[in-house]
Order: structure tokens, then sequence, then C-alpha cells
């Protein structure tokens, strides 16, 4: 494979040059989704182990407030990075369409574009939720008996933000390429780290003192910041990542671009996790046990959702690189595909979700209020599960044609016009258990939105690519412009 584009002598065949790499525009589409699914399903099971594991030991030898305090500050953090990181879907999107169009220059481009951009906006980002933390957590109605253990927490996962970022937009870039082995390996050896350090700086060993919730914070940002480390090694021995200083200017037509796709993605992931905030606050008002049954099924949440989030974050890469190739008949397949193996998986774990809500609960307390209360929320949010898993796949179709705008749209109604207001009238009539009918009901008028959304093919005018001998002529003019 070759790309083509002024001064390719200069630059390796960033796509052949490793065998991780894939090219998605050629090959069977569902060996090409599954291939690559597994890796991302893996690597986003061990982010995800990175929060529970804090949960697990919290939850079960720290008690009932220091677990609500953990579950309390997720919304906020993720809330926090949440502009950052629809950015770094921008940079999937970019670095699939380039890759596909066979512009290696750009693809080059984009990656040091992106680290300079992150980096900026992550360190003002993580400041801010640092110096503000305990007035956000007053904000959503944090009870007083856990505002202390969630200020510690809080404060210190957002000081380690930034190489939270670092490892996101390595993931990212990776990804556009086809490559969704590499991040798993640095992610493995980060999560081994987290597991090996949380009973530490928990409890405390030796010269390191008992630090409780603080020390569960602690570990996680040195783990990532393993990650972080090993994945910017790995983009500079592969020549995907530049020293020199003119790779570290901001392009104004890149970054243009950056904005228009990930700002959206951004607000969308800002406007869901205010959305969150707000849910937090109803459900604080019901006390620690509903706090931290709401933490808890939150967890098994993420657990349930991630095998539709993992397909929807593949088939942006793979959407990506045939939208720049301009196969838009093996776009409808790649779409056709990842529904059908949405709900097939969804559906699986929606089962076990209603089925054994208490058996998959007690994995985090054995609180007899926590577990009857969380077993009426995984109940209730497990008939959810197939609609949001169609959510995802529908929103990561739009994600790779670069058109975020939509979604993000679409998002406030199905938030601020149905799950919000909605929670806040069924908990004044059934109590928590209202909340949780509201929570179930907002994704089955989400899927449907994005799905007429999608059939309008309005989508496919938002390309920044054209392949061939010219690919990037378009933006030749940007290579050159810098901030």
């Amino acid at each position: 494979m070759r790309f083509h584009y002024p001064g390719a002598e200069e630059v390796p065949a960033l796509i052949e040059r490793e065998g991780s790499r894939q090219d998605f525009t050629e090959g069977s589409i569902p060996r090409h989704l599954i291939n690559f699914s597994i890796p991302m399903f893996l690597g986003n099971l061990l982010q995800a182990l990175y929060n529970t594991v804090d949960s697990i030991w919290v939850g079960k030898f720290l008690g009932t407030e220091s677990l609500a305090a953990v579950s309390v500050s997720f919304p906020i953090i993720f809330a926090i990075l949440a502009l950052v990181s629809g950015l770094s879907l921008a940079a999937t999107t970019l670095v699939a369409q380039y890759a596909g169009a066979r512009d290696a220059g750009m693809v080059k481009k984009t990656i040091g574009n992106s680290f300079v951009l992150l980096g900026i906006l992550g360190i003002v980002s993580s400041v801010a939720g640092v110096v503000f933390r305990v007035q956000i957590l007053r904000l959503i109605n944090t009870p007083p008996a856990i505002l202390d253990l969630a200020s510690s927490y809080l404060g210190v996962f957002l000081s380690g933000s930034l190489v939270t970022f670092a490892y996101n937009i390595v993931s990212a870039v990776l990804r556009g390429l086809g490559d969704s082995r590499t991040p798993l390996v640095f992610l493995a050896y980060a999560t081994v780290l987290n597991i090996v350090l949380d009973p530490i700086m928990i409890f405390g060993v030796g010269p390191i003192p008992r630090m409780g919730v603080t020390g569960a914070a602690l570990a996680t940002v040195i783990a990532q910041a393993l990650s972080a480390v090993l994945g910017v090694r790995h983009l500079l021995r592969a020549g995907l990542l530049d020293t020199d200083r003119d790779s570290w200017k901001l392009d104004r037509h890149l970054t243009k671009l950056t904005f228009s796709i990930g700002l959206p993605a951004g607000i969308q992931q800002v406007i869901v996790s205010l959305g969150m905030l707000t849910l937090t606050s109803i459900v604080n008002r019901f006390g620690p046990v509903v706090v931290a049954s709401f933490g808890v099924g939150g967890r098994l949440d993420q657990f349930a959702f991630m095998p539709a989030m993992t397909v929807g974050l593949s088939v942006t890469a793979l959407v990506g690189q045939n939208l720049g190739a301009q196969k838009y008949d093996r776009v409808k397949e790649v779409t056709r595909w990842s529904v059908l193996l949405t709900v097939g998986i969804t559906g699986i774990v929606s089962f076990l979700a209603v089925a054994f809500p208490k058996v998959l609960l007690e994995l985090f307390t054995s609180s007899p209020e926590v577990l009857a209360e969380g077993s009426v929320y995984l109940r209730t949010m497990g008939l959810a599960y197939i609609p949001y898993g169609l959510m995802f796949t529908l929103s990561g179709v739009l994600r790779g044609a670069g058109d975020t705008f939509p979604s993000m749209l679409i998002s406030v109604v199905t938030l601020w016009l149905v799950r919000i207001p909605l929670a806040s009238y069924l908990s004044k009539l059934l109590g928590s258990r209202g909340i949780w009918i509201a929570l179930a009901a907002s994704p089955v008028v989400g899927a449907a939105l994005n799905w007429l959304y999608y059939v309008s093919g309005r989508w496919k005018a938002k390309v920044v690519t054209r392949p061939g001998p010219d690919a990037g002529r378009e933006v030749s003019a940007a290579r050159d412009s810098t901030l």
C-alpha cells in the first residue's frame, strides 16, 4: 500500500510498516469488525477495571460512605474530561479518513497537531477541576458525610488527568490507523500495576502510609501514567510523532477541522455529563444507600455497554477509512453488520442483568440495603441496554463521517427533554425507582432519532478528504500554515 502526496519519499508508509495496522477499505467487513473490536473490547474492559478495582477495594473494606464518595466523583470526572475526549474522537476520524485517502503527510500532521491541542486543553481542564472540585461537589448536593472523602479522591484523580489525555490520544490515533492491539498491550501493563498498587496505597505498606480513598485515586493516576509513557514512546519509535519544533506548531486548518468535528462530540459528552450530574443531584437526595446503589449499578452498566461502545468506536474507524476512499457501499455494510453484532451481544448482557442482579452486585458490596436497591436498578436498566447499544453504533457511523452535530442535538433531546424531567417527576411519585425508569426510557428516544438521521443520508456530505494522487490537495495550503 502506498500513500500519495507531495514528498512521499520522506515519510514512512504509516499503515503498512506494522502488521497490527489494518486497511479497512478492502476485505471482509465482519472479519475486520470483529478482529478490530476484540482488542478494543479487551482494552475497554481493562480501562473499566481501573475504576472498578477502586470500587471493589473501597466498597468491601472501607464501607458505604467511602464507596459513595468514589461513586459521586465519577460524574464530575466525566464532565471535566468530556470536552477534551471529544477532540480525541476527532483525531480518530481525521486519521482514518486521511489514511483511507492515502495521504500520509496529513496523517502525520494530524497526530502532532492533536497532541499539542489536547495537551493545552487538558492542562486547563484539569487545573480548573482541581481548583473548583469542592464547589462542584456542593453544587450537586453531595451529602455532607461524604464531602471530604469525595473531595480528596477527586483532587488526586483530576491532578493526573493529563496523562489520561495522553494515552487517549495515542489510542485514538492508532484506532484511526486500524491498530487496536497496541493500545491494549500498554493498558494491560497499566491495569496490572493498578491492581498491585491499590491495596498498597489504600491500606499502607511499610513506609507508605494508609491513604484510604485518596490512595485508590493515586494508584490509578500512577498506572495511567505508565500507559501514557508507553504510548508516546511507541509513536516516537514508529515514526508517527516527531520531536522537531515544526511538528509541535498548531496548524490552523487542522485545528479548525478538529474543533468542527470534536467540539460537537465534546459538547455532547459535556451534555451527557451535565445530565448525569443533574441526575446525581436528584439521586443524592435519597441518601448514601441510594447513592452507592447508583454508583455500583453504574459500574455494572459500564461493562454492559462496553460491547456496544466498542463496536461504535470500531465503526468510526471503519467508516472513516471507507468514506476517505469513497466506498459508500462498504459503509452501508459496516452499519448493517455492526447493528447485528450489537443487538446480539447486548441482548445476552441484558438478560444477565435482569435475571441475576444480586449476583453481579455482590462483587462490589455485601450491604443488604445496597443489594436490594441495586437489584431494582439493574432489573430496570437491563431492559434499556439494547437501545443504548443502537445509539452507540449509529453515533459511531456519524463520527466516522465527521458529522457530530446531529448526535449532539439528539443528546440534548434525550437528556434534557426526556431523562431529567422524567426523573424529577417520577422520583416524586415513585422514589428512587422513578429515577431508574427515566434512565431506561431515554435511550429508546435516542436510538429512534439516530436511526432517522442515519437513513436520511445527510452525513455523507461531511467527509473532509478525497482519495487518489491529489488527496489532500484541498488542504495543501494548511500544511504550511501555523498558529
